[in-house]
This record gives structure tokens, sequence and C-alpha cells, in this order.
């Protein structure tokens, strides 16, 4: 730990480099042990920085208020619905992904793949009735190239999208990553059309070199509706 300017502050943390250590590796520990959101979530119990993504999220536009039944698709490490167990400590809340998940007290885990034939039919019955919020923090495993990332990761948040029109209930909402650009316009008008308002975001706690925005969609028109 390097020593403050003045006083009692308390510089920036440098790691050295070991060996063994690549200098990306550094990089990475050096940002984690200076992020303050890093910080503030073993502080305040979080799994993961990413919880303030959703917190702030929330805080803009609202969507956990009233909700009862929560599907978390992408739920790895678990700080989202860690948020959510915190504010709505009655709902029903199933989360699914394919690393294994360690357990949330009130939380159902399905280790799947959400791709999977069976995954919304599952989901739904951990629930026990249709969800009025769906969240999806899903993101591809990057290959390095942006164009492929970028489409990878939306073929995901159209999947998820259309999970939430085949089993949200009316008035209902959603909430996607998508990457930089946000969601294509295609995706969007199909939105407009289910949703009542569409809106995309970069919360604070997501870090600045990131490509990550979600898009909120709130307002469920119904199954019915085109």
């Amino acid at each position: 730990m390097s020593r403050g300017g003045s006083g009692n502050r308390v510089g920036r943390q440098r790691v050295r480099t070991a060996r063994g250590r690549s200098s990306q590796s550094v990089r990475w520990l050096e940002r984690q042990l200076n992020d303050p959101y890093v910080k503030r979530a073993k502080a305040e119990g979080y799994r993961s920085r990413a919880a303030y993504k959703l917190i702030e999220l929330d805080e803009k536009f609202g969507f956990l208020k009233g909700s009862r039944r929560i599907v978390d698709l992408g739920i790895a490490p678990g700080g989202w619905s860690q948020v959510v167990r915190r504010k709505l400590p009655n709902a029903a809340i199933v989360g699914i992904d394919l690393l294994p998940v360690d357990p949330i007290e009130g939380v159902a885990i399905l280790q799947m793949d959400f791709m999977e034939d069976a995954a919304p039919d599952r989901l739904v019955e951990g629930l026990g009735g249709a969800p009025d919020l769906v969240l999806s923090d899903m993101a591809a495993n990057t290959v390095g190239h942006p164009q492929t990332d970028a489409l990878r990761t939306m073929a995901l948040v159209e999947a998820a999208f259309d999970f939430a029109c085949e089993t949200l209930e009316p008035g209902g909402a959603f909430v996607g990553k998508v990457f930089a650009g946000g969601a294509d316009s295609a995706l969007v008008a199909a939105m407009k059309r289910r949703f009542a308002t569409v809106k995309h975001a970069k919360p604070p706690a997501s870090r600045k070199g990131s490509v990550e925005w979600y898009v909120v969609a709130q307002g469920f028109k119904g199954r019915d509706q085109v």
C-alpha cells in the first residue's frame, strides 16, 4: 500500500508484479483494490459490485416497487438477487445461470443453460406463477472481436426479451444488459410495441471503460399485444 501525500489520506494501492503474474492480471488487481464499489460491496455484504448497477437503475426507474415475482437471468454470482431480496423480502425470486451459485436465502437457483428449451417452464414453475419483473445481466463470453462479442450478447438479450414477452404479467418490466449503442433498432421497435416505455441507461456503477449499457422496458402491454 502506498502512503498518502499528506495527513492520514491513503493513496492508490499498487500490486507488485510477481513471478507468473501477467501485467494484465496486475492491472486487474489494482483496479479491484482501488474500486470504491468493490470496497462498498464487501462492506455491505454484496457478492459483487454489480449490485450497485441494479440499485442505481432502480433509483432512476423504480421497477422494483410492487414487484412480487422476479426472474434473474444470469444470476451468478448473485448480487442482483441479493438486492432484490433486501428490497423485497416477501417476493418470490428465481435465478438461472450456467455457473454454480452459492445459495441465497429466499432465492431459488437453477444451474442450467437459459437457452435450453426446458428453462422457461422451469423458471415459471419455480416462481409459482408469471413474473412481473424479468432481469437479465447475461453477457456472452467474449472472444476479443468486438462485433462478434456484441452480436453474441445481443442474441442473449433477444432471448431474454422473448422470454419476458411470453411470461410477464401485464404492467410488468424487463431490464437487460446490452452493449454500447444500446439494443439495435429492430429490437427497440419490438420493445416499444410491447411496453409503454423503453429507455437506455448506463448506471454510474458501470465502469467508464465498459461498453455495457442497460435497456429498461416498463409497462408490459400483455401477451396478446403486437
